[in-house]
């Protein structure tokens, strides 16, 4: 067994190195040709350096939004004997990147086989446990009680189930981002860096294609599309947390418990976000089907399904849950929206949330950077 285990990481290790080498290989070619200097920051971050370490490759792969431009303008691109694809190179060693920095280690090849099989089944057999719990208990069917869900699971057990899963898949993330930050070497983070990719991230800058027309999907056509998803996504989900955050802080700083009135301000921000989660998922999801193939790499699609169609389940679930609240069938909305909520905190450290994370330290980077004195004096930089 524990040669086994050594022959599997040599080969995982095999595979990591190739990524990376493949990475450095077009961005050796890019270096010379550099007709993509513009379109985003990737290009102007690789001017900065001739020779591309790990480290370099980490960061560059995780700096890139996979917005396609760079394929298309490309005269390098297959099929030319050079086969440069940006975009796919990236994809593969942003999924290593996740694997190698994943906390516990053993879990980060869950990244490879965190498919909508996977998810749908995790949340399938959750909903089934907390709806066999509700039998035994006899309030699968409840009286209409005004909404109040802890009458069918008390606060505390929530408190306790949700608060510790979400909390070490917090620590989790975060202990894996430290150790990527460390090994990118960033600087010293001034307040204008921060500002500044505080800014590229809240707007996702640099899905607009380096020239504010947007990404490449399907063909060589721009589209803003798949930025405005990806801002209804974004937006939806924080508005859902701070509407998490609100509630929180009216059960145990004004002594107000749930269930709160239909105008109240974490009912409307769970609302409001609610659609946002119903409308940026939707979207996104027909453009990962719509999307050329040579965009990314193809084997992270059920990865990428799986989180869009999880944040999209949870936010159905939770709208059918308020609409549903005062009825017999509350028990029964609240078991599957529980469902789907645990499902995704379980993968949430070994999953497509981690690019967000990843990205943004990335960018955090790049910011720093951009105000260093270049050491090369290659570039405009």
């Amino acid at each position: 067994m524990q040669q086994l285990n050594s022959l599997i990481r040599e080969a995982s290790n095999l595979g990591n190195a190739r990524a990376d080498q493949e990475v450095a290989r077009v961005m050796q070619i890019c270096n010379a040709c550099r007709y993509c200097e513009g379109f985003c920051a990737v290009f102007p971050a690789m001017t900065r350096r001739i020779e591309f370490n790990t480290a370099d490759v980490h960061y560059l792969a995780n700096l890139c939004h996979n917005c396609g431009a760079c394929l298309h303008a490309c005269q390098y691109a297959p099929p030319h004997d050079f086969a440069v694809n940006v975009p796919l190179a990236m994809a593969k060693v942003r999924q290593e990147t996740y694997i190698d920095f994943a906390w516990p280690h053993a879990l980060g090849s869950l990244y490879k086989r965190n498919g909508v099989t996977v998810a749908l089944a995790s949340s399938i057999s959750l909903i089934v446990f907390l709806l066999v719990t509700l039998v035994l208990k006899g309030t699968l069917f409840v009286v209409p009680n005004g909404g109040n869900f802890y009458a069918i699971f008390s606060h505390n057990t929530l408190v306790l189930m949700f608060g510790s899963v979400f909390l070490f898949a917090i620590f989790a993330l975060g202990l894996g981002v430290i150790r990527f930050w460390r090994q990118i070497s960033p600087g010293t983070i001034s307040s204008a860096a921060a500002a500044e990719a505080t800014h590229d991230a809240l707007t996702l800058k640099y899905l607009g294609g380096g020239h504010g027309k947007g990404c490449n999907n399907e063909d060589d056509a721009f589209s803003l599309w798949r930025k405005r998803f990806h801002h209804f996504t974004f937006y939806g989900f924080m508005l859902c947390f701070a509407s998490t955050s609100v509630a929180t802080l009216y059960h145990y700083v004004l002594g107000l418990s749930a269930p709160y009135a239909l105008n109240s301000l974490p009912v409307i921000l769970g609302t409001v976000g609610g659609i946002g989660l119903l409308i940026g998922p939707a979207g996104l999801l027909y453009l990962n089907y719509k999307r050329d193939s040579a965009h990314g790499d193809a084997n992270q699609k059920p990865m990428d399904r799986a989180f869009i169609l999880l944040l999209w389940l949870i936010s159905a679930s939770g709208l059918g849950l308020l609409a549903y609240r005062d009825t017999s069938w509350m028990s029964i909305w609240l078991a599957v929206h529980l469902g789907f909520v645990m499902s995704f905190f379980l993968t949430m450290p070994y999953g497509k949330f981690a690019h967000g994370i990843y990205r943004t330290a990335a960018l955090l980077k790049n910011a720093i950077e951009k105000r260093q004195k270049s050491k090369l004096q290659l570039s405009s930089d």
